[in-house]
């Protein structure tokens, strides 16, 4: 069962056994309880793939007609595996699915013909080069942060769009610490959350952890890394990350 970060930090004062709060800004405890749990949150987001965490999402457009093919990853963007794009030049939508290449690789792509130009990277001091008489077919990153596709159509835009991409990545989360705030998790990995979060406390507040917590944190991990999707995949696609 979810529960707000008010219930989880009256659970562990409860267990703790420290005054009861209603409110976490009632104690000073009840604060620094509340900072572990978003401590021990993002850690654990951080550090794993949490499948309620993956949605779609658009590139960022740099909007640049000196750098036509080039986006920024979404500031939101912990990690992405599938980047489509609108290749249909009239109306109408045809969703290419880009696929990723090797910095290297893609610096081989287009060394000759007539359609080929040269742009700058994002730093504006090496040149790339890349064609403007067909839609994108592959992209690459040389700093994690960017993604130059290796084509565009002249004819139908000026450069590439940030409304014809569909990006399905891993988004980074927000915390609040206020009473009402649920962290986004599914409601199964709420016990490790609450286990780590009470073992981090005692071991920091009390000069000790408690050997039953502590056995209930690592058992609560070793479930939560085995049965993390509701849905369940395989997936071997390799995949462009902000790591």
């Amino acid at each position: 069962m979810k529960r707000t970060l008010l219930q989880i930090v009256q659970n562990i004062l409860s267990d703790m056994d420290s005054e009861d709060v209603n409110s976490i800004s009632d104690s000073i405890e009840a604060e620094q309880i509340a900072s572990v749990v978003r401590d021990v949150y993002l850690n654990m987001v951080s550090t794993r793939m949490i499948p309620e965490h993956q949605e779609l999402m658009r590139l960022v457009s740099l909007s640049d007609s000196t750098k036509p093919t080039h986006f920024q990853v979404p500031d939101s963007a912990k990690r992405l595996d599938v980047i489509r794009y609108n290749v249909k030049a009239t109306s109408g939508t045809e969703f290419r699915e880009i696929d990723y290449i090797e910095p290297l690789t893609f610096l081989t792509l287009n060394n000759e013909g007539d359609d080929i130009i040269t742009v700058n990277d994002v730093n504006g001091s090496t040149p790339i080069l890349i064609r403007n008489d067909k839609m994108p077919n592959f992209y690459t990153s040389f700093d994690d942060l960017h993604i130059i596709m290796d084509s565009y159509d002249s004819a139908v835009d000026n450069v590439l769009a940030e409304s014809k991409t569909q990006a399905l990545g891993h988004k980074i989360p927000t915390f609040t610490i206020s009473d009402n705030f649920t962290p986004d998790v599914d409601a199964v990995l709420f016990p490790y959350l609450i286990a780590e979060a009470k073992s981090t406390c005692f071991s920091l507040f009390k000069s000790g952890v408690d050997q039953k917590i502590e056995q209930a944190a690592r058992r609560q991990k070793s479930y939560m890394q085995s049965d993390m999707y509701r849905v369940k995949k395989e997936n071997k696609r390799p995949y462009y990350g902000r790591r």
